[in-house]
């Protein structure tokens, strides 16, 4: 029989809940639920948490979902489900790879669940990956949980440091052919809204790209409605910073959106489906689930309303004018017992 149950109230605004009272006999079930935003809830039944802990910076857990597998939640905001995160690591990766000409040294801002690296390091060209968390607690925890990573933890071409990804920049002395910004969204009060900032673009990653470099990054949402949250905003700022900058945009069903990555350089990207195609038969080990040619020239032309967004964008992302996805926080709760 169907799992049917009556829920809980809910107080804060993204948190695992537990159904209450079940109805007539039906079994009571265990949700994850995240509020998108005001008035907005996404909701979905678990078949069991993982784990659940703390670090120094973020509250993070490991769901087993029924729709979408095991997710990685850190800080209430669903992070990656096993089911469609190739979606979100091919996008945020292969553009900017095979857009390079000879990409070797990657820098990963961020990235600790290991995704960012594995696709990276299916390119033959590669030869070093710095992948940089600042929180260890959640590299060893994705480490021990989420085994489709297990090989791109052991290779040997990829560097782990923990570290703020800022001072590892300014500290280093290296330049890297693509730098990768897999941060966690831009949350009001947590870790990662400053590196965000036109500041951060032009004097720490620009110098530590070499004459060809491409930066890319996650950008949030960016969907019809959700797109001027942040996606727009960062797009107004690599503007101020590199010659020329490309949005784009996939649908992912786990996280109930549209999303949205920039990629930034100052060489311009002239390559059009066939030659990414060409180029991805010649590069990369195995096969891609989601991205090839055609599929860039899809998430690169945005809708029109999108497109009339960016454009008339003004503002300049700063850490006195950041702009913040919508919600933050999580609470566990029990599984029930059929």
């Amino acid at each position: 029989m169907a799992d049917v149950s009556s829920a809980n109230l809910v107080n804060n605004g993204n948190e695992l809940i537990e159904k209450g009272h079940a109805l007539n006999g039906y079994r009571k079930s265990c949700w994850y639920e995240e509020e998108i935003e005001e008035n907005l809830r996404w909701s979905f039944a678990l078949n069991s948490i993982l784990h659940t802990g703390a670090s120094q910076y973020q509250d993070i857990a490991l769901l087993d979902t029924k729709p979408f597998g095991k997710a990685l939640v850190i800080d209430g905001k669903l992070q990656s489900a096993e089911t469609d995160e190739f979606i979100y690591h091919e996008c945020l990766v292969h553009p900017a790879l095979l857009h390079h000409p000879n990409p070797k040294s990657i820098f990963i801002m961020g990235g600790g669940e290991g995704s960012t690296a594995r696709e990276l390091l299916r390119h033959k060209t590669v030869e070093k990956v710095v992948m940089c968390d600042i929180d260890e607690e959640v590299v060893d925890f994705c480490k021990s949980y989420l085994i489709v990573n297990k090989e791109a933890f052991c290779d040997p071409r990829l560097e782990l440091i923990i570290n703020d990804a800022r001072a590892e920049l300014e500290n280093r002395t290296e330049l890297y052919d693509v730098i990768v910004g897999d941060l966690a969204d831009p949350i009001e009060g947590g870790p990662c809204y400053k590196l965000y900032t036109k500041s951060f673009y032009e004097y720490t990653v620009k110098p530590r790209l070499k004459q060809d470099g491409i930066f890319i990054t996650q950008a949030g949402p960016a969907g019809i409605f959700s797109h001027t949250e942040v996606f727009s905003c960062i797009y107004n700022t690599l503007k101020q910073v590199f010659k020329y900058v490309v949005p784009y945009s996939a649908h992912i069903p786990s996280f109930a959106d549209t999303w949205g990555w920039v990629m930034a350089s100052d060489t311009p990207f002239n390559l059009n489906a066939d030659d990414l195609d060409q180029r991805i038969k010649q590069r990369i080990t195995g096969e891609n689930k989601y991205f090839d040619g055609k599929t860039f020239s899809s998430a690169s032309t945005l809708s029109k309303a999108v497109r009339k967004s960016l454009d008339n964008e003004t503002q300049v992302y700063t850490e006195e004018t950041a702009r913040f996805i919508y919600g933050y926080g999580a609470e566990a709760c029990k599984l029930n017992q059929v």
